[in-house]
């Protein structure tokens, strides 16, 4: 079988946080929907935005897709569509892992907006599309896809933001149990499982009863810290001395983490390693938050959160949210950001976030400030962040910067207070 993990129009609704990296490499609850799918049987390919091309292959192992029937795509098994919106529950695993097996025929149509969630092609049906036909290959696909008789399935999946940390808070618990048996750890206390080279401070405080916390290889939690399960930290991550991580925490690699954290998900070689609080939020990578920052995950009158996404305001039904940060954005000493904010990739902030902050952006508004941050900047600030972590920036890498640049003009342009 081949599964083909697509990215569909709706993937810009996922701003900031699928924008430097495929929906499919979206971290939710320790997992990412490329966990999942490269377990399946058969082979796997991914079709993703241009610019991210060279990304997914260097850094998540999968190639691009075929132009044209042949080779891989035409496996005898037939071939398994998957949004790479979808979510990486171990419910979703299970459902993947059906229709993977399964030799029907059908489609999972999301039923909110109606786009295709996951279609499950049989080999001769696939064959019937080599006609030479200059139709790309994927709107082909869809389109049979689209014809199919509907699946006895569900599949939760990421529409906006605020999506994955619903999504988050609710499987973080079950995931947990996944790592587990999947893992090779060892129990060092009652709920409490380490990797290789893990050190834990003295005076730490564990927390098991709502779920297990994890810890992989060579991570490294100071002397007073209070970790409350369930949480998971990557390989290489330092959890600093005084730290409290709480009610579902999920670390990516490479992590540094301070002060207060709650119901969050931190993608690899972000540090937060100072006092300040973090709730119900989503931070992207090689971001640095400055000492004191904090943000609201509640508002004062204690009701549901709405959440302005570019023009249109989206009722979260969520009472606790926090913000959602892209990769590369900066925090200057005692920032404070309000409930429910957005912001966007490669911006820096300094005093009172009380707006949605567009990409590539200097963000002092407390200060009457607010000024475009070129391109070339924050390339040369990623060749300094890399080096630190004894990273080699590619050129890939460079031109992710530029490319994240022009692609993301349209919320510059949106606010005239940007200089």
């Amino acid at each position: 079988m081949h599964t083909l993990c697509f990215e569909d129009d709706r993937v810009d609704q996922l701003r900031p946080v699928a924008v430097a990296r495929p929906a499919y490499a979206i971290t939710c609850a320790s997992f990412r929907l490329v966990d999942w799918l490269k377990r399946l049987p058969g082979t796997l390919s991914g079709r993703v935005r241009p610019y991210l091309r060279d990304v997914q292959t260097l850094d998540y192992g999968l190639q691009a897709m075929p132009a044209k029937i042949g080779g891989e795509i035409s496996d005898a098994d037939g071939v398994l569509l998957v949004n790479a919106r979808v979510a990486p529950t171990v419910d979703n695993e299970a459902t993947l892992q059906r229709l993977a097996k399964s030799d029907r025929p059908g489609v999972l149509i999301d039923p909110e907006d109606g786009s295709l969630l996951a279609a499950r092609l049989a080999a001769a049906d696939v064959a019937s599309l080599n006609d030479g036909s200059s139709e790309p290959l994927l709107g082909r696909m869809l389109s049979l896809a689209m014809g199919l008789a509907p699946m006895d399935e569900k599949l939760a999946v990421f529409r906006w933001p605020h999506d994955i940390i619903a999504c988050h808070m609710k499987s973080m618990p079950e995931s947990m149990n996944r790592r587990l048996e999947w893992g090779n750890y060892t129990e060092t206390a009652d709920g409490v499982f380490a990797g290789e080279g893990v050190q834990i401070g003295q005076y730490a405080v564990v927390d098991t009863s709502a779920g297990p916390i994890i810890l992989e290889n060579n991570v490294k939690v100071g002397p007073f810290c209070m970790l409350s399960g369930p949480v998971h930290a990557g390989a290489g991550t330092r959890v600093i001395e005084h730290a409290a991580l709480k009610d579902g925490v999920s670390l990516g690699h490479t992590v540094k983490i301070g002060g207060e954290v709650e119901a969050s998900v931190i993608e690899p070689y972000t540090n937060k390693q100072h006092h300040g609080f973090l709730g119900h939020s989503y931070l992207g990578s090689w971001i640095n938050l400055g000492a004191g920052t904090c943000n609201s995950d509640l508002k004062n009158t204690y009701g549901k959160i709405n959440i302005t996404y570019g023009d249109r305001k989206v009722a979260t039904g969520m009472q606790f949210l926090g913000c959602f940060i892209g990769d590369y954005s900066k925090t200057a000493i005692n920032t404070s950001i309000f409930t429910g904010k957005v912001i966007g990739v490669c911006s820096m902030m300094y005093g009172f976030v009380t707006s949605n902050v567009p990409s590539y952006v200097n963000y002092a508004r407390l200060f009457g400030q607010t000024s475009l941050l070129p391109a070339d900047v924050m390339i040369n600030t990623q060749k300094r962040m890399f080096a630190r972590r004894k990273v080699e920036q590619r050129e890939c890498d460079k031109q992710l910067i530029r490319d994240m640049y022009d692609m993301t003009a349209d919320e510059r342009s949106a606010d005239p207070d940007i200089l």
